[in-house]
Parts: structure tokens; C-alpha cells; sequence
């Protein structure tokens, strides 16, 4: 526990943490596009922090943790853009980024999110106060910051292999393939097998676990093994235009085309029912979280008689910033629909579900984790929920089409309303988690929010350059002539989706519905697995995305989490019900697979900045003569899996992996 007077926003702390929130944004956000997947930079903040403020002359912990508080401000707000703005290029509103309206929407929604936590704090954390794991995983990290060095190692050794191998794949120099994939005609029956190389999705199956990585990839292969094969044999006969196009295709090319047609909506219908699931099951600490946060803004906070250690941003001024925000998003909204009666409805909606899924968020996060958040679900019931109210305000106007790509109007709409929302929701639940760590180590909450609200501005400035770079070099959504393998915005495109269809889009319903009886399945066996006490548990969002997403990305994201599970293995460890022991066993390797996924996320954006400024997407590429084949690949890859496992199971050797002093 640090002293009253320890320093805590200083100035080498706050240009510190924005340099790392803007850094981790940005890498976050090519993850989320890339996989469907962001994760907590909490930790990795953390280490950074420690070893850059000690070149710098020192480094209290309460300057490490303002560092750790404003980066982990990266994933927060690069979730709650990337699950919702692309959506309006997907739509067809937008060809590109706009600067402002990406601004107004990714910063308001932040500073929103900061707002809404405030009065959630004393009743979350101090009063009844929930585990917060990561929160309480950064605080370790914080209390055993004598020997940073080490972890600095892992993390820059990891960026560099990640970068490096980015750099050298099929949108760089072209020297390794992306995949390795193939797939034939076993009689009638068509098979398909296939795994990413990205060293990233590795990364990121480590730091998730054996359990998700098992679920996600059961999804896939619930939708690639039988799904497809099923509608090659039985179905391609009820849709002639899908018939005519892969006529004389391959058998890989066959796969693909009949996913991104019909099956892939299976995980659309398994994501809407995850949505509702999660709210309905969540009612009761819903209730909890907004009863605790309205007595907790009655009690106020912040007087003369409040120690350091317990004083919030004075409520008064909360409210007055709450009318600042809003304003902003009213005019924004009015802009949008030009009907005063439609508009001020909109903010009322947004306010209101920010406040109630702000409250969702911290609490999930108290009792999941960040990581776990279904941030996703609470945008989707969000949008839907917008939408028919939108549906009764606009009626026909709501399916009048605007922008370039004439989208409907109402779509466009509650999309903007699940944006803000989403951001908001964001960023409430990790300020909670942040909250939680300096609780632990003696930090004066105000000045932790501030932090947050600054991470999250900042992170908002640089939302749109970043965003606008990766579709050009990349692509986002729909594959097309172009981009024939464009980042896949997974969420973004069920986001566009489900508002598009709800104003008259064409969507295959039939599958829509038969994906959201397979999520219903799966909450089911969810609930009897949670009833019987098992550690295994099947998180029907979680499924959902591995329905969604193609094979490929959830191969590797599987094998990341089995060598998480041989580490525990290794240590005895597997089954344990101690969790700080088992994020203390998990640090090392958990820093090389972030490493790994923002050396790969930075170079990937680097790669673009060059085909963005030349306009040639080949800008990078060497002779065919240097370009290996996909064996080569694998061969890469398993050698940074044994790696990632050396690292992990080695992790002992670390002084910073032992427990700090309580």
C-alpha cells in the first residue's frame, strides 16, 4: 500500500499512458477486425510503464498504475468502435471514415462510459465488492514491479517475431502464405480443412484459454464439417443463383461461397439469442448494479471529509458534464434524421441504455473479467431494441435510403445509437476493473478517472486515420474483387445486419432462425453445466463467433489455448480453483502472446500506411522466387507455439511472476 503523498498524475505518467493508449488502440483494433477478438492491455501497460519510468529516473506504483489506467483505455474503445462503425461502410452509408462523426461518437461514447462508472465504484468495489480479476491481476503486477525487466524482454522479443512475421506474410512481402488450407469431394460429401499462420491468433487462444478456444473452434467446425457439407448435398438445389456462380469451382472455393451466403448466418441467429440470453439472465444484477449507482449518486462523494483514497469526481460536476455530452449527440443524431421527434427520442435511448449497460458491463467485468465481457451482446439487444422504437417513430421514412450506398435510414440510425452505447459500455466496465486495481494499491479514484476519460479521448482522436487506413489496404466486411480477403469485421457485419434487416433488408430468416435455435442449444447445455458445477462451460457468444467466423482463424486460436493448458499441466495447476495463482503461473507467457499480437497488429497497420500512401497493394512484394509455400508456414508457426510454451512453462524463472506483498 502506497502513502498519501505518493505522486500519481504527473506528467511523464499521463504523455506515458496516452503514447501506450493510442499504440494499443490502434493494435486492438486491426485484432478485433482481423479475429472478431480484442484483449486487455491492462497488464502489458503495466510492464511497459515500470521499465520506461525507471529509465526516466523512478516510477512510483501509483504513476505505474495512472499508466496502466489510461492504455487500457486501447481495448476499450477499439471494441466499442470497431464492433459498430464499420457497420456504416458495410451498410453502404459511408465510403470512407469520417473524421468528426468517428470523433463524436468514439470520444463522447468513451467519456460517456467514464461518466456512468462513477457512482458504481463505492458499491462495486468498496461496499460489496466483486473480484475484478483482472483488476486485481494488474495490482499484483503493480505491488511486484521491483524487476520489470525480465517481462520487457518477453514483450519486446515476442513484438519483434510478430512484426516480423506480419511483415513477411501474403499482404506484405508475400515470403509465406496467410493460410494453409485445402479442401475435396468425398463422394457428395464436401470436407474442408484449414488453420491461419498468424502468430497473433496464437497469442490471443494463450491469454483466452483452453476452454473458449475449445468452444469457438466446435463452433467452426459445427458450421464447416456439417453445416456447409449438409447444404452442398441437400440444399444447393433450392438456390439456383448460388448454383450458378460456383459452378465448375473448386472444392475450397465451393466451401467459402456457400458459407459467405447462407451459413455463416447461423452465427447471426446464435449471437441475437446470445444477446437476449445475456440481458435476461443478467436482470437481477442489472437491477443490483443501477439501485447500487443511483444510492451511491444520492450519497455523493468527493467532500472535504472523504479520505484521498475513497474521493470521486465531484457528482455535481458529472451531471452538468452528462447535459455537455448529450448536447452533442442530440445535434448529431438530429443530423442524421432531421425530425426533431425522432432525434431527442434517440438521445433519451441512448442515455438511458448507456446508464443501464454501463451498469451490465462493470458488473460482468467484476464477476468475468474484461476479456469476458459480451460487450457485443449488449450492442446487438441495443440496436434492436432501438430499431423498434425507431420502426414506430419514422415508419416509412425509416426504409428511406440515404448516403452513397443508400442505406436505410432507420438502420443508420440505431447504429449510431448502439455505437455510442457500445463505447460507453466499453469503457465502463474496464474503468471499473482499473478502479479495482488502485483500490488495491492505495490510489485516489478521481484521478483515475480523469486518466480513463483522457485515455479514452485520445484514443477517439486516432480512430478514424487508423480505421481508414486498414480498408484501404485491407478491406473490411465482404470480400470483393479488390480485397478478395478483407478483414472480416465479424460483429460490424452482424451489427448491419440486424439494422438493415429490420427496415427491409433481404436476410435469410430461415437460417437466421434455425442458427437462434442452435444458440438456444447451447445455453441450455450451458445452464446444466453451470447446475452441475463444471469448469467447462460453453459461453454462447463465444460459440456464436466460431459459427461466424471462418475455419481458419479458430484453429489457431484453439492451439493457443492447449498450450496454456500444457503449462498448467506442467505445473500441476490444472482444475485449480485459485485464480490469482494461476495468472501469476500464466504472466510470462501471457506477455510473449501480447507481445505477439502487437507486433503483429503494429506492423499489420504499418503495412497498410504503405499500401494507403502508394496505392499499390503489391508495393511490398518480393519476386515469386523468394515466396514459400504453406509448409513452410507451418513450420514457422510451430515453432513460435514451442516458443510461446518455453516461455510459459519457464515461467518461475521471473522474480516478477511472485506474489507482491498484501
Amino acid at each position: 500500500m502506497s502513502s498519501p503523498g505518493t505522486p500519481q498524475l504527473t506528467f511523464r505518467a499521463v504523455v506515458l499512458a496516452i503514447v501506450l493508449a493510442v499504440v494499443l488502440s490502434a493494435a486492438n483494433a486491426y485484432l478485433g477486425l482481423f479475429a472478431g477478438l480484442t484483449v486487455a492491455t491492462a497488464i502489458p501497460a503495466a510492464v511497459v510503464s515500470m521499465g520506461v519510468l525507471r529509465l526516466l529516473g523512478g516510477g512510483t506504483i501509483l504513476e505505474n498504475n495512472i499508466v496502466q489506467t489510461g492504455a487500457s483505455a486501447g481495448s476499450s474503445i477499439a471494441a466499442g468502435v470497431i464492433f459498430t462503425i464499420p457497420a456504416l461502410i458495410i451498410l453502404g452509408y459511408w465510403q470512407d471514415f469520417q473524421y468528426s462523426w468517428v470523433l463524436a461518437i468514439a470520444g463522447l461514447g468513451g467519456l460517456l462510459g467514464v461518466l456512468f462508472s462513477v457512482p458504481l465504484r463505492r458499491s462495486m468495489i468498496v461496499e460489496e465488492p466483486l473480484p475484478f480479476p483482472e483488476g486485481k491481476a494488474a495490482a499484483e503486477v503493480l505491488k511486484a514491479g521491483e524487476n520489470p525487466g525480465p517481462g520487457l524482454k518477453i514483450l519486446a522479443f515476442s513484438a519483434a517475431i510478430g512484426a516480423v512475421l506480419k511483415v513477411a506474410a501474403h499482404s506484405g512481402m508475400r515470403l509465406i502464405p496467410d493460410t494453409a488450407a485445402g479442401a475435396g469431394f468425398f463422394g457428395k460429401y464436401l470436407g474442408y480443412l484449414g488453420t491461419n499462420l498468424s502468430p497473433a491468433l496464437l497469442g490471443v487462444g494463450y491469454i483466452v484459454g483452453l476452454n473458449i478456444g475449445i468452444v469457438v473452434l466446435s463452433g467452426s467446425i459445427l458450421s464447416w464439417h456439417i453445416a456447409i457439407p449438409l447444404y452442398h448435398m441437400f440444399f444447393m438445389g433450392t438456390d439456383p443463383a448460388l448454383a450458378q456462380s460456383i459452378a465448375g469451382a473448386g472444392a475450397e472455393d465451393v466451401a467459402g461461397a456457400i458459407w459467405s451466403a447462407k451459413i455463416r448466418y447461423l452465427g447471426v441467429g446464435a449471437m441475437l439469442i446470445g444477446g437476449v440470453w445475456t440481458l435476461f439472465s443478467l436482470r437481477k444484477s442489472l437491477l443490483s448494479g443501477v439501485k447500487s449507482g443511483i444510492a451511491a449518486a444520492r450519497a455523493g462523494s468527493g467532500g472535504a471529509d472523504v479520505a484521498e483514497t475513497d474521493r470521486d469526481l465531484p457528482m455535481k460536476w458529472m451531471l452538468v458534464a452528462l447535459v455537455v455530452f448529450v448536447l452533442p449527440l442530440l445535434l448529431l443524431y438530429q443530423a442524421i434524421v432531421g425530425m426533431w421527434h425522432v432525434s431527442i427520442p434517440m438521445a433519451i435511448i441512448m442515455i438511458v441504455a448507456g446508464f443501464l449497460f454501463v451498469s451490465v458491463s462493470a458488473y460482468l467485468a467484476g464477476l468475468v473479467g474484461s476479456s469476458n465481457n459480451p460487450v457485443s451482446g449488449i450492442t446487438i439487444a441495443t440496436i434492436l431494441f432501438a430499431s423498434v422504437v425507431l420502426l414506430l417513430l419514422l415508419g416509412e421514412s425509416g426504409r428511406m435510403a440515404i448516403g452513397a450506398g443508400g442505406a436505410p435510414l432507420g438502420a443508420v440510425a440505431a447504429i449510431m445509437i448502439g455505437a455510442v452505447v457500445c463505447c460507453a459500455a466499453a469503457v465502463g466496465g474496464d474503468n471499473l476493473q482499473d478502479l479495482k486495481a488502485g483500490y488495491i494499491v492505495g490510489a485516489t479514484p478521481w484521478k483515475q478517472q480523469l486518466m480513463l476519460g483522457i485515455g479514452a479521448f485520445s484514443c477517439a482522436l486516432i480512430m478514424a486515420p487508423v480505421l481508414n487506413i486498414l480498408s484501404e489496404a485491407y478491406g473490411i466486411g465482404a470480400p470483393t474483387a479488390e480485397h478478395p480477403n478483407p478483414l472480416s469485421a465479424p460483429q460490424a457485419t452482424l451489427m448491419a445486419s440486424v439494422a438493415k434487416g429490420l427496415f427491409g433488408g433481404e436476410l435469410p430468416w430461415g437460417i437466421i432462425g434455425i442458427g437462434a435455435v442452435i444458440g438456444a442449444i447451447i445455453i441450455a447445455i450451458d445452464e446444466a453445466l453451470k447446475a452441475k458445477g463444471s469448469s467447462f462451460r460453453v459461453p454462447v457468444l463465444a460459440a456464436a463467433i466460431g459459427i461466424y467466423l471462418p475455419l481458419e482463424l479458430m484453429v489457431p486460436i484453439f492451439l493457443g489455448g492447449l498450450l496454456a493448458y500444457l503449462v498448467e499441466k506442467r505445473h500441476g495447476m490444472v482444475g485449480t480453483k485459485d485464480e490469482e495463482a494461476r495468472d501469476r503461473l500464466h504472466r510470462p507467457g501471457t506477455l510473449f502472446a501480447a507481445g505477439l499480437i502487437t507486433g503483429e497488429a503494429l506492423m499489420g497497420i504499418a503495412v497498410g500506411v504503405a499500401i494507403y500512401a502508394t496505392k499499390d497493394r503489391d508495393v511490398l512484394v518480393l519476386p515469386e522466387a523468394f515466396q514459400q509455400g504453406e509448409i513452410v508456414g507451418l513450420v514457422i508457426l510451430a515453432i513460435v507455439g514451442w516458443l510461446l510454451y518455453r516461455t510459459g512453462a519457464k515461467s518461475k524463472a521471473l522474480g516478477e511472476v511472485e506474489p507482491g506483498p498484501k
